[in-house]
């Protein structure tokens, strides 16, 4: 093992050393003499949360399948150790080699949610590399430090982090990186300069490099265009898409964490992409088409993952599991592998029907634990509104089935502040909330429940619009406004005949009105991430760090008004920041789409019918089974 980057007498006063130490299981080890590229892939985020993402254990399983490569991990450091490392100097290091991140050839940032925007800006800090891009070029063109990549779900709008990136890579990384690692080796072996490189990246598909692209505005502050600023790279950046996502980098060994994480189990990933097309979800545009992995290749790397880590759960993941074709194939085959060797399986996202049932009543054991539905809204205009494809009768009868399954705690989630909503539409959530209990009631004989009640948990986030959404164009509301409908909830639920058998919970509107700041701002906002991280801001999507009042400083000292991005309603014809992007989707369909929810007006999935959203181009998924576009 090589030597600890952390004296015994630091590791021995931070909680939970072993965050630190590197050497877990499966954990990948290299002669860096024998390599040409060395990559930190990093998380912004607590070693917790980052051990437990899909999407790091693939990039490192496939960057480390290359022989000339050696790819590193590295996460956020605590808030205990964050103090230590800068009394006393410590660069930031790679957990397998504990050797600095600033002597890399890449650092590779993973984006999955806008509130890890200062974390961002913490690990470029301590590991002593220049907070923006301009800044990290070496005396005479030289490379001076590691080349900042960003990748992931928040790239969708790199804007407001763009001056802390060299690069972007927009889309899935199953597809380019070799391309992109060839032309660093040729470039560093031709002696050609950072600038240089990144000027050949920016020609690459799928590459995005801010610093050769300018933006001008309008003078009521909208953006007027942004065009490259040299020949050759392209005005529009289309994502990269893996279609064949069975033959493909995945790993039969990922990393097996010495300390508990937040998903502490094998990870098998069964598709890509979503048929529902809910208004407001990100994900379930910029992940089009839907790509089913093979059964067979999924049923061979579950039985190799669980031998090679020891977990005792499988979790098969999906942004709706219940849509996978061969789900029943699969879950039958699991029982079979798991059932002896007592190991769970976990079915997240699944839609609540019969047949979502019938495959959780397989998989669950007797003590079973809760059901999660998603709503989303509380009345049925609403929900047709942000295109749930979900009736209050599908809720109900599910609600039947689950309860004379055996299940007796639900919990709901609903969204608060979404566009058209009335009070109306509010009172229906405790309304709804009050049916479901009353359904336990009606389907339970006394005798056989649990504890005498069901249990419900009513839990409501704040509505934040989200790039290549249909909603992107809509205004998002004011703290004062989240609130007041959080206590209007509170206060519909209160009323309820069935009260006591609910619980209520609400997120935080600050953050949720950051957070939507950050989700749709332009390149303005970067000042603002930085004051607030020089303010101390670091791990703002934990509540307990969450300093409002340093953000609000920041946005008062650079002069930015908060309600240009959140409550400021856009016009279908505006140039949005991201616009420069091609996700795969079309601007047309999200407008008609936009126009649709304005109606009231559903939408079918992409099985019953397609609705030409342009995600065809790239071949394969439902798409193409003998349905045309519109």
């Amino acid at each position: 093992m090589n030597k600890l980057a952390l004296k015994d007498e630091i590791l021995l006063k931070v909680e939970k050393p072993a965050r630190y130490i590197g050497n877990e299981v499966n954990a990948v080890v290299k002669d860096k003499g024998l390599v040409d590229i060395r990559i930190a892939m990093c998380f912004p985020d607590v070693y917790e949360i980052g051990m437990s993402h899909l999407g790091i254990q693939i990039l490192y399983d496939m960057f480390n399948r290359f022989e000339d490569v050696w790819c590193e991990r590295v996460y956020s450091p605590w808030v205990d150790l964050d103090k230590v490392m800068r009394e006393e100097n410590i660069p930031l290091f790679a957990l397998e080699s504990q050797e600095p991140v600033k002597d890399m050839d890449f650092l590779a940032i993973t984006i999955q949610y806008e509130m890890c925007y200062t974390n961002i800006l913490q690990i470029l800090d301590l590991s002593h590399i220049p907070l923006k891009a301009k800044d990290r070029e070496g005396q005479g063109g030289g490379w001076g430090y590691p080349v900042v990549i960003g990748g992931g779900p928040c790239v969708y709008n790199p804007e407001p982090i763009a001056e802390f990136f060299d690069l972007f890579y927009i889309g899935e990384g199953e597809t380019r990186y070799r391309e992109l690692l060839d032309l660093y080796k040729e470039c560093r072996r031709s002696g050609e300069s950072r600038k240089e490189f990144l000027r050949k990246a920016a020609k690459l598909p799928g590459m995005y490099v801010p610093m050769f692209y300018q933006v001008e505005y309008k003078e009521d502050g909208t953006i007027e265009k942004m065009e490259p600023t040299e020949d050759g790279i392209p005005k529009t950046i289309q994502k990269e898409v893996e279609m064949d996502i069975s033959d493909t980098y995945y790993p039969k060994k990922p990393v097996v964490p010495f300390i508990k994480v937040t998903q502490d189990r094998v990870v098998l990933e069964i598709q890509r992409g979503c048929i529902r097309g809910c208004r407001f979800c990100q994900a379930g545009q910029i992940y089009r088409p839907v790509r089913e992995r093979d059964v067979g290749m999924l049923k061979e790397y579950a039985v190799e993952m669980l031998k090679n880590t020891g977990h005792e759960e499988i979790s098969l993941s999906s942004l709706s599991s219940s849509d996978y074709s061969k789900l029943p194939e699969l879950v039958d085959f699991l029982i079979g592998e798991c059932g002896e060797r007592k190991i769970n399986i976990s079915l997240p996202s699944l839609r609540i029907d019969a047949f979502s049932l019938d495959v959780m009543g397989k998989v669950q054991d007797i003590k079973k634990s809760s059901l999660t539905f998603a709503p989303e809204a509380g009345s049925q205009r609403l929900r047709n509104v942000i295109n749930k494809g979900l009736t209050e009768e599908d809720i109900l009868k599910g609600a039947g089935l689950a309860f004379e399954g055996g299940w007796t705690r639900v919990k709901l989630y609903f969204m608060l502040g979404l566009p058209t909503e009335t009070e109306e539409d509010i009172k229906e959530i405790g309304a709804l909330a009050n049916k479901i209990a009353a359904v336990f009631y009606e389907t339970v004989p006394k005798e056989k429940r649990v504890n005498g009640k069901v249990q419900i948990v009513a839990s409501t986030s704040f509505f934040i619009p989200k790039p290549f959404t249909p909603f992107q164009w809509s205004p998002m509301c004011t703290k004062e406004e989240f609130l007041e409908k959080a206590y209007m909830t509170r206060s519909a639920i209160k009323e309820q005949l069935n009260q006591k058998s609910i619980k209520y919970n609400w997120h935080e509107a600050d953050i949720s009105v950051l957070e939507g700041v950050l989700a749709r701002g332009d390149r303005r906002i970067a000042g603002v991430i930085e004051s607030a991280y020089r303010k101390g801001c670091i791990y703002d999507a934990w509540s307990e760090y969450f300093h409002n009042d340093a953000w609000m400083e920041a946005f008062e000292e650079c002069g930015i008004d908060i309600g240009f991005y959140t409550t400021r309603e856009r016009s279908a014809e505006e140039t949005l920041p991201w616009d420069f992007l091609d996700c795969g989707v079309d601007k047309e369909f999200l407008k008609r789409e936009w126009e649709k929810a304005l109606e009231g007006t559903v939408s079918p999935n992409c099985r019953a019918r397609c609705q030409g959203c342009g995600a065809n181009r790239f071949g394969g998924g439902v798409c193409f089974e003998g349905r045309s576009g519109t």
